[in-house]
């Protein structure tokens, strides 16, 4: 007689107070199988594989130890999630992650009270944790807060703000940074004993001393290691750490994937800490899975794949993506300008600024993730004579804002914005949406802003704004491939503030701006099966507009349609000011302006949110009907 398989542990847990009741060889055996469950899930949707790996033993540690919702568990990012949302009751919806109507891919407070502040951008935590102790302090939600915050993250200056200003008010808060870029941690078996026997007595304050004395029981060849650890993270000051300059108390380096010293560190922490503590946790991204840990970026967005081989399935590309067009033109335009520089906050993948610094290694800077640095520095850059082009999505670019307006635009310094991920982005949902950066741009003076229709026209304004010495110009273009158009063997000079014409019409006029263009050519088609021919011109500029181009669509038909990938606010409104100005709604034109949504678009594929936004061709054909009185009119002959 066989013995039965035996359940696995991850069946028998739908909340983390389930994991109450295992004990400490249990949790070795459920962070086994959180792991294989989360690479499982991933290879289903796709998403942020490698962060997540990395903080499996530290998710399972967490919810072991602190009591949550009522502790609030508040992930970075939350790239790193997915775990996490295993472990809070949505393991049966994990394979929706991403989805059209399914999990987010990031943490979200209206999905789960576990997700107990929404995230997307990083450097947000410890300011957001703060926040819920202060709350606590003053009489509100009670419990626990811990901010798990990655090293990379740490470059952002809002990091530091938090823990200053945490270190000075002196509360009980905890920080888990996550570094997964040290490469050494400490021995598994020595800091693991010494803290198992700290945590049965003694005060907090002794479990400082020890975690740095318990270095000299590593062995030799780890102990410089460890040192070289510490002494990356001290202060200027001598006698501490920054942190502890702070004003926290720093317990580490630890290693992050070792649960026999996570979760007697942790219950230490919980039952003794009184002030701000530091956890600094060493960690591997992509832990666990080999072509995740041997992948360039560790895993950290993947498409679909084999959980076997880990080989990724491709989709079938027609044309060159909008990223790679701007990376060739910008190389191009650079190789014959030495002025020309690339600036991006952590992003030279996405960017496509790898390649540049490929072909210019001294002419490309990653500044981390520190966007308002990166726009300063290029403002910088600009008054010292150079031509930075500052390469940052636009859902990032709304973090360097104040800097945009205070250091580039009042000082009209020819910063050149690159602005990838304009318009809805898709899976990664409303936190990333390009769906701003028209509006706040275009209403600053002197400001130039161009919006590509195709990969041709991408070209076309990077030589642009490559040429352009008089002030600050930005152009958009979103993720994804481009239209299959011819490209042109380089870029030519667009004259500034001026639009072109696509095809003649009469009754209705649509004014496109960016990429709905094609769609507009499409309800184009549709339209003239109904015997309508609109009129069709792409804006280019939104600021300055082509005055003349506008009022001539104005002057000669009955209906002007603008249509934009962006907020209310932005290129529709401001021709709306430019006709009002002029008078033109005097006499009798009809004018409507097609934008996204008062609302954020919850994540789904591009198309879908753009059906749900109705900026699709289908949705440009019924406005044109609309402004032109034909469905009353069918209506009413029916």
């Amino acid at each position: 007689m066989t013995d039965r398989p035996k359940t696995p542990l991850l069946d028998r847990v739908s909340l983390p107070s389930d994991l109450k009741g295992l004990n400490d060889r249990e949790l070795r055996q459920l962070a086994d199988e959180l792991r294989a469950e989360t690479i499982s899930a991933v290879s289903v949707t796709g998403g942020h594989l490698g962060a997540g790996l990395g903080v499996v033993e530290l998710t399972v540690a967490l919810h072991a130890v602190f009591d949550t919702p009522r502790d609030k568990i508040i992930w970075d990012v939350g790239h790193q999630c997915y775990p996490h949302k295993i472990l809070t009751g949505r393991r049966d919806r994990i394979r929706t992650l991403r989805q059209g109507g399914g999990l987010a891919g990031f943490t979200k407070r209206s999905e789960s009270p576990y997700d107990p502040f929404g995230a997307g951008h990083s450097s947000t935590s410890i300011s957001a944790a703060l926040g819920f102790v202060m709350a606590r302090e003053l009489g509100g939600d009670p419990g626990d807060a811990i901010a798990v915050i990655g090293d990379g993250a740490l470059s952002a200056g809002m990091a530091y703000e938090a823990l200053n200003n945490a270190g000075d008010l002196g509360k009980r808060l905890i920080v888990i940074l996550n570094d997964n870029e040290m490469s050494i941690a400490p021995a598994v078996g020595a800091m693991s004993s010494y803290l198992t026997r700290l945590y049965t007595g003694g005060p907090f304050q002794e479990l400082k001393a020890a975690a740095k004395g318990a270095v000299g029981l590593l062995p030799e060849a780890l102990q410089e290691g460890a040192r070289r650890a510490k002494e990356m993270l001290k202060g200027m000051t001598i006698g501490g750490t920054l942190f502890e300059e702070l004003g926290f108390s720093y317990v580490g380096p630890v290693d992050g994937h070792d649960l026999d010293l996570l979760l007697p560190l942790l219950r230490t922490v919980k039952a003794r800490a009184t002030g701000p503590v530091l956890i600094h946790a060493v960690t591997k991204k992509g832990k666990g899975y080999a072509p995740a840990e041997e992948a360039a970026d560790r895993g950290h967005a993947t498409g679909k794949f084999d959980v076997i081989t880990g080989i990724q399935a491709k989709a079938k590309s027609n044309a060159p993506s909008y990223t790679s067009v701007f990376a060739q033109s910008l190389i191009d335009e650079a190789s014959r300008d030495e002025r020309i520089v690339a600036v991006t906050a952590a992003m030279p993948d996405g960017t496509g600024l790898k390649q540049f610094a490929q072909r210019f290694p001294r002419r490309c800077f990653d500044v981390g993730i520190a966007e308002q640095h990166a726009v300063t520095f290029c403002a910088g850059l600009a008054a010292g004579g150079m031509k930075p082009f500052c390469a940052i999505y636009s859902t990032f670019l709304q973090r360097g804002y104040d800097q945009i307006v205070h250091d580039v635009a009042v000082q009209n310094l020819p910063v050149r914005f690159a602005i990838d991920r304009a318009g809805l982005v898709g899976q990664d949902g409303p936190t990333h949406a390009g769906a701003y950066d028209i509006a706040f741009l275009a209403n600053l003076p002197g400001f130039v802003v161009m919006a590509a229709a195709d990969e041709a026209e991408l070209m076309h304004m990077v030589a642009t704004a490559a040429a352009h010495d008089s002030g600050p110009i930005a152009f958009r273009f979103p993720r994804g491939e481009g239209t299959g158009v011819d490209l042109p063997e380089r870029g030519h000079v667009l004259p500034i503030g001026k639009g072109r014409m696509i095809a003649q019409g009469m009754g209705v006029a649509i004014l496109s701006f960016g990429t709905r263009l094609s769609e507009v050519m499409a309800a184009r088609e549709a339209l003239s099966a109904r015997g309508i021919q609109p009129t069709v011109a792409d804006a280019r500029f939104a600021k300055p507009l082509d005055r003349d181009l506008i009022l001539d669509l104005a002057a000669r038909h009955d209906a002007l349609i603008t249509i934009e990938e962006g907020a209310v606010g932005g290129f529709g409104s401001h021709v709306a000011q430019l006709l009002a100005d002029e008078a033109v709604f005097d006499r009798g034109l009809r004018f409507r302006s097609m934008v996204l949504p008062d609302s954020f678009v919850d994540h789904d594929v591009p198309a879908a949110m753009y059906d749900i936004s109705k900026l699709n061709a289908q949705h440009i054909v019924e406005k044109v009907l609309s402004v032109l009185g034909v469905e009353a009119l069918e209506t009413k002959r029916a």
